[in-house]
């Protein structure tokens, strides 16, 4: 027999049970224990229902029993309705005969006592469902205190039943920030457009839906850029869906900037991939998707679909989806801008560099540039290959101090009014005085460095070397037999002083032999140890013996960008092989043998 106290202590203990508990079902055996030990009570039953009246768990427990009876299969019983309590619990007492069997499953096991009264309470457990607590008693029993006990045990599993949910949404709240965190870490982590994209597809599987469409807003609609499923049939469905399907492209066009997730199921998916059995819809729940936009700065950059086949309890709410989307529309909109940046970077340091090297009669002429810098900043390095009027090549190769607007204005300076001097034939020294005036007349606040040579052909195949240089990295020469030889040069750099001159350095080229021209980004770069590219250099350039111009310069940039750890400095090179054409095998125009022919 339970007294009062006995009781009053058990709904304590089932209180203590519920800050341990995960679900209301677990709690049971707190309540129908005491419930059982009431005098003249002989069964307990409780029931789950749903909001559309459909039955999802049943368990019964005799005083004789030694293990309660559980149903928990889903059971749609539409008469169960007039049961459902509007606000308080309701009481009901009656005759177990008396029962409906339409409304009340549980009668099947309270008749098992012959004779039995029926005391049940019906309350709301939540917004989604409620629940039935009844009793069989005999003539013995004190109904109306066996009905307090019932509403007393209602109200502490009410109670229980809301902690149970707040635990739950205060985890699940945890989960999400713990998860947009990661999300944001992860997105963040690159600036190429679509390997943003991917990462945003792969972090929402599984954990936010069982499937994910990323599409960008392009100017003629939305455009497919990555899909994900958990599995991969479904991924296919997936893909093609984001790709071809009208009424998922008319969907997202509807969408606009101000928009939150929108949840779509069962009628609203009519003729849509989604719908019925298919791979993209099908599933053991019904299939629900949203669709969230993606948008940043005040733009829609895009959307992302989400295909959810799971229970109800695990779809993910607007707000987490809405910072989901959020952060993840930034993460896109910073690779897009990144994107266009690139190219606009790229695009004006081709116009600061020669569109192609001109083709000379017995020269073979090739450079490289490697973008150096993260940020994406216009580089100051510059180069070019003149024709001049006696017949021979000026090569011309500098680097201006720092990077950005102001360093890509002094290098297209610098570079066109070194080629202007150098195709009208002004000697070295002269034109890159000539150009330190001009940027000290402009003002120019920072400085460069550069180096000219001139490459005149010998009637006997060899080649004058006439070098100039302002503070310039000196040129190397790749001997015909792997030897290593450097051109001496030496002078100020350009835009310090207003009035400089500078001294030329003779040298020559054999047949065979390759004259390197490059900036300080290959030198400089840096391995992790400390070493510097400049100490392999010749051994790396002397390996290089016999190769053409291109292979050259191109193998030169790949080789320091991969030696690299540190520096993040342009790397340009312009290299110049002699092939040993003379003057007399038709070098010249006959119009410069004329000139030429006159002067002396």
């Amino acid at each position: 027999m339970v007294d009062d106290d006995t009781w009053s202590g058990a709904l304590h203990r089932l209180w203590q049970a519920a800050s341990r508990a995960e679900e209301v079902a677990a709690l049971a055996d707190d309540v129908y224990a005491p419930l059982l030990a009431t005098p003249g009570v002989h069964l307990v039953v409780g029931t789950r229902w749903d909001e559309d009246a459909t039955l999802r768990y049943m368990r019964a427990l005799g005083a004789d029993g030694d293990a309660p009876v559980i149903i928990a299969t889903a059971r749609s019983m539409p008469g169960a309705a007039v049961r459902e309590p509007d606000g308080e619990p309701v009481v009901t007492q009656a005759s177990a005969d008396e029962l409906d069997d339409a409304a009340w499953p549980e009668a099947e096991f309270l008749r098992q006592s012959p004779g039995a009264s029926v005391v049940a309470c019906t309350f709301r457990l939540d917004r989604r469902g409620w629940a039935g607590l009844s009793v069989a008693v005999d003539a013995s029993a004190d109904t109306e205190g066996v009905a307090r006990r019932l509403a007393q045990a209602v109200d502490v599993i009410v109670a229980c039943h809301t902690g149970i949910l707040q635990r739950g949404r205060e985890a699940r709240r945890g989960a999400d920030d713990a998860l947009l965190a990661e999300a944001s870490l992860q997105m963040d982590s690159s600036l190429d457009v679509e390997d943003t994209l991917r990462r945003v597809a792969r972090i929402a599987v599984p954990a936010v839906a069982d499937g994910c469409l990323v599409h960008l807003l392009r100017k003629d609609g939305p455009e497919f850029v990555a899909a994900t499923h958990v599995a991969v049939q479904q991924q296919r469905a997936l893909e093609e869906a984001g790709r071809d399907d009208p009424w998922l492209a008319a969907l997202l066009a509807q969408r606009d900037d101000g928009d939150q997730a929108l949840f779509l199921t069962g009628a609203a998916l009519d003729g849509s991939p989604f719908a019925g059995p298919g791979p993209a819809g099908g599933g053991r729940h019904p299939t629900v998707v949203s669709v969230s936009t993606l948008h940043a700065r005040g733009r829609v950059v895009g959307s992302i679909t989400f295909v959810y086949q799971r229970p109800e309890d695990r779809l993910p709410d607007s707000a987490f989806l809405d910072s989901l989307a959020t952060r993840a529309a930034l993460a896109i909109d910073n690779a897009l801008l990144y994107e266009l940046r690139r190219h606009a970077v790229l695009s004006l340091q081709e116009h600061l560099l020669p569109s192609r090297l001109p083709a000379v009669k017995g020269w073979d002429l090739s450079a490289s540039y490697e973008v150096g810098d993260p940020m994406l900043d216009v580089g100051g390095d510059f180069y070019d290959a003149v024709p001049r009027p006696d017949g021979s090549i000026a090569l011309l190769i500098g680097d201006v101090c720092g990077r950005g607007a102001e360093a890509a204005a002094l290098t297209g300076l610098a570079r066109h009014t070194l080629r202007t001097l150098l195709e009208e034939g002004t000697d070295p020294g002269t034109a890159l005085s000539r150009l330190n005036r001009a940027l000290r007349q402009e003002g120019a606040s920072r400085f460069l460095t550069a180096v000219v040579v001139t490459m005149t052909p010998r009637t006997d195949g060899t080649v004058l070397l006439t070098t100039c240089s302002a503070g310039h990295p000196r040129p190397l020469v790749l001997r015909a037999d792997g030897s290593i030889g450097e051109v001496v040069s030496g002078g100020l750099l350009l835009g310090i002083l207003d009035d400089v001159s500078y001294e030329s350095h003779e040298d020559s080229l054999a047949p065979g032999d390759t004259l390197v021209l490059f900036t300080d980004g290959l030198t400089e770069s840096r391995e992790a140890d400390g070493t510097y590219f400049e100490s392999v250099l010749p051994g790396r350039l002397s390996a290089l013996r016999g190769s053409d111009a291109a292979h050259v310069a191109e193998s030169l940039a790949r080789q320091a960008r991969t030696f690299r750890a540190s520096g993040q400095d342009d790397i340009a090179l312009l290299v110049a092989r002699w092939n040993g054409v003379t003057p007399s095998d038709g070098l010249l125009p006959l119009e410069t043998l004329l000139e030429q022919a006159a002067l002396r």
